[in-house]
């Protein structure tokens, strides 16, 4: 009798302690991949920002902030710096902007909403890359369609003045359809016991909206504007496809001069540092937006 109760007793140790390690196991594939592709990198570019690093890779000698120095002083550094704070400030809130309206106007459903709904997401089925070559065509100064529709002959891509303009375009019509989701599903999670209290008591569209929906759906605005604030900042693909920073430096981003620096002239200090820079401006940018975090209501 005793062997047996200690045998039940070591079986179920066993069980606790497989049970204890199983969690470990599950997640161990997603923290190596994480250390492997991000950690190990991250801290590898820290280490290349202050340090002279040949072509190889290979870091020769700690200079502390010396690249730092001569970096943020380079013209073409301040260029980027502009371009990609300019490109921030003008996605983020028109995209929200944007995708709030028209999620309002799918949120009540009717007949017909299903057709716009997947018009409205159907660009999140296209690639930033082939968005990129559709929008060379059609914003193209000779046989663009926007050209002919609207009867002008300027090039998009071509003038510094609308270049950047255009990439924004591009990348508003990439956005939208995530933003323009997830704005939806926020509206309809909005009780309708208080939207339609609200309307007998007199309130208006717009008092609907700021003063019950709005911060209902705070939760989700926090959230995409985190998510906007870092892909905007991180915006390269279309400028390596349609205008590689041209004309004339004025689509010039920091993530792009870091492409510049580290894929083609193979100087890993510089792109280091750019790269550094995007991470800690928008790492800035993040913790300034959770400040409203406190003042939201979650359900």
């Amino acid at each position: 009798m005793q062997a047996i109760s200690t045998t039940s007793l070591e079986k179920s140790k066993k069980r606790f302690k497989l049970s204890s390690v199983t969690p470990y196991l599950y997640m161990s594939p997603i923290v190596i991949f994480a250390i492997v592709f991000s950690y190990f990198p991250f801290l590898r570019t820290v280490a290349f920002s202050f340090s002279r690093v040949n072509r190889r890779g290979e870091i020769l000698e700690f200079v502390g902030l010396d690249n730092f120095i001569s970096v943020l002083g380079r013209d073409d550094f301040i260029i980027s710096l502009q371009n990609t704070l300019t490109l921030t400030a003008m996605y983020v809130p028109l995209s929200l902007f944007i995708a709030c309206g028209l999620a309002l106007l799918a949120n009540k459903k009717r007949s017909m909403s299903g057709a716009y709904e997947v018009m409205f997401t159907l660009p999140m089925a296209v690639s930033m890359a082939s968005a990129s070559l559709i929008f060379k065509v059609i914003l193209n100064p000779t046989i663009g369609i926007v050209n002919s529709a609207l009867g002008i002959s300027f090039g998009w891509f071509q003038d510094t003045g609308y270049a950047l303009i255009g990439i924004l375009v591009l990348c508003l019509w990439i956005g939208l359809a995530f933003d323009f989701l997830l704005f939806l599903v926020a509206l309809r999670a909005v009780p309708t016991q208080v939207v339609e209290a609200a309307t007998v008591d007199g309130a208006g569209v717009f008092g609907r909206f700021f003063k019950i929906q709005l911060p209902l759906i705070m939760p989700t605005v926090f959230f995409l504007m985190c998510t906007n604030i870092i892909l905007s900042m991180m915006t390269v693909t279309p400028i390596l496809i349609l205008t590689e920073g041209g004309p004339f430096r004025s689509t010039q981003t920091l993530v792009y001069s870091m492409f510049v620096f580290g894929y083609q002239s193979l100087n890993y200090s510089v792109a280091a540092v750019f790269s550094l820079t995007v991470f800690i401006i928008t790492f800035t940018f993040v913790l300034l937006t959770f400040k409203m975090d406190r003042s939201i209501h979650y359900q």
